[in-house]
């Protein structure tokens, strides 16, 4: 069986040298395809002049009352199903990666981009509800394959619209499979062998494989109930401890943002300088928050009870959430416990060294880490492993979906077993490559989003009041 997983190893190893240097051909000596996704970023957000600013406390208002949908999804179901792809290992083990790679001036451009993130986010989700389709037996469709075909073909552009779907479409496959289903179960597994060292990964990965198996396949409504009670657990068991470690070295915080911030303008040799430190951070935050590749939308397609604006409002508090919060508190927690620097943890990268930073503060910690690990990872599989889903329905038929499961929880359990920076580099890949297609129909469609924008924001739109009169009376559903 080594011997199979070691020519497998070696066959992806050579697959991958190839592909990027094909796709990650230097543009100034930086990532061509990285610069893309940092440059659609900015332009998007100047088109949309930072609107994440300024609707922040009515995406909080909105969420709250629109907790509940009689039919379909509700803006919190999808919330936290949004939510539990992007919140999941790309918190724990992405940041302390970036820390390890390249400092932790790292952290300070993932929060950038998390900011920045929440812009295309909207526009993302806006185009994800107007563009939506609804089949026979009442199941809805949705996200960037549906918004890049039809709102592309509403501009003429039918041909260019179907190949930027068709592309995304296999784009999202094979990042479901890579960065759902083989990073975070190895990812996860490392962290529990951290605290459980007789754990074989071969039988946790068959135990993790037979779990998601269970919720995916009972579709969007099954994994919306699930991660609508997990995601809160986990968000605030994480987040509880990492603020207890950040209180109780209090007077070390304003060392540790100083040193954020020098770092971020004057990393450590070899990284090509500033624009190579923004880079590794925008890198990471794609993996993170999911940024510009347009899945959050899939989710946020099925619901009910709120317009395409409100529904693009209220996702735009998950890149907040998970970039701004979650992985600024991992980066002070590895930065405060000076695990980063350690010698004893110099072999330790992603979730392991997050767990060692969390137990040098609090010794009993890395066992409670490692249940949320498993719950971080549980979670990002289930939304990840719905995503794929649509993808591949949208490329071969829904009636062909199981073939899509076979493969997504064979390699959950591969992903347990091969060399993890050979799954990071198949991670960052398929991600990455969402972003080609999915950035080139949204400069093409941001000024519909804008229309919609300026509308919703003409006096007297939003009240709270006409906002759950509206629900109650389960108009708004579409446009």
């Amino acid at each position: 069986m080594s011997h199979w997983f070691n020519a497998l190893e070696t066959a992806l190893t050579e697959l991958l040298h190839h592909l990027t240097a094909w796709l990650f051909f230097p543009i100034f000596g930086l990532p061509a395809i990285v610069l893309w996704s940092i440059a659609g970023t900015v332009l998007l957000s100047l088109r949309l002049r930072f609107v994440n600013l300024r609707c922040f406390a009515e995406a909080v208002t909105l969420l709250r009352v629109h907790n509940q949908s009689p039919q379909g999804v509700s803006s919190f179901q999808a919330f936290t199903t949004a939510l539990s792809g992007t919140v999941g290992l790309g918190n724990i083990a992405g940041v302390a990666i970036a820390i390890t790679v390249g400092g932790p001036g790292a952290c300070f451009w993932m929060t950038v981009a998390g900011l920045l993130t929440m812009n295309t986010r909207l526009i993302e989700c806006t185009l994800g509800r107007i563009y939506r389709e609804t089949r026979s037996d009442g199941t809805v469709s949705g996200g960037p394959m549906y918004y890049l075909r039809h709102g592309l073909a509403a501009q003429g552009k039918h041909r260019w619209g179907k190949i930027l779907a068709a592309g995304f479409a296999l784009c999202c496959v094979g990042a479901s499979l890579g960065s759902s289903g083989m990073f975070q179960a190895g990812q996860s597994y490392r962290a529990l062998a951290h605290v459980f060292p007789t754990l074989e990964p071969a039988h946790y990965g068959l135990a993790l494989a037979l779990g998601v198996g269970l919720v995916t396949w009972g579709g969007i409504h099954r994994i919306g109930q699930v991660t609508a009670w997990l995601v809160p657990v986990m968000c605030g068991l994480y987040v509880g401890a990492a603020l207890v470690i950040v209180v109780s070295h209090g007077q070390a915080v304003p060392g540790a943002i100083a040193l954020i911030w020098q770092d971020a303008w004057h990393p450590k040799a070899g990284l090509g300088g500033a624009m190579g430190m923004m880079v590794l951070g925008f890198q990471r935050a794609a993996f993170s928050n999911e940024g510009n590749i347009g899945t959050a939308a899939i989710a946020h397609a099925a619901t009910e009870g709120t317009t395409p604006v409100q529904e693009g409002i209220i996702s735009t508090l998950e890149p907040l959430v998970d970039t701004v919060v979650i992985c600024n508190l991992t980066a002070l927690v590895i930065i405060l416990t000076g695990a980063y620097q350690a010698p004893q943890y110099a072999q330790f990268a992603g979730a392991e060294l997050t767990s060692a930073a969390f137990g040098r503060a609090i010794a009993w910690f890395p066992w409670v880490l490692a249940i949320a690990t498993f719950c971080f990872a549980f979670s990002t599989i289930l939304a990840w492993g719905y995503y794929g889903q649509q993808a591949w329905g949208y490329l071969f038929g829904q009636r062909h979906r199981g073939i899509y499961h076979s493969l997504q929880l064979s390699l959950v359990f591969m992903g347990t077993v091969i060399r993890p920076e050979l799954v990071v580099e198949i991670s960052d890949l398929a991600l990455l490559l969402m972003a080609v297609p999915n950035l080139c129909g949204l400069y093409s469609l941001t000024g519909e989003v804008r229309r919609e924008l300026q509308a919703h924001f003409s006096p007297g739109t939003f009240s709270p009041d006409r906002i759950q009169l509206q629900q109650r009376s389960g108009q708004g559903s579409n446009l």
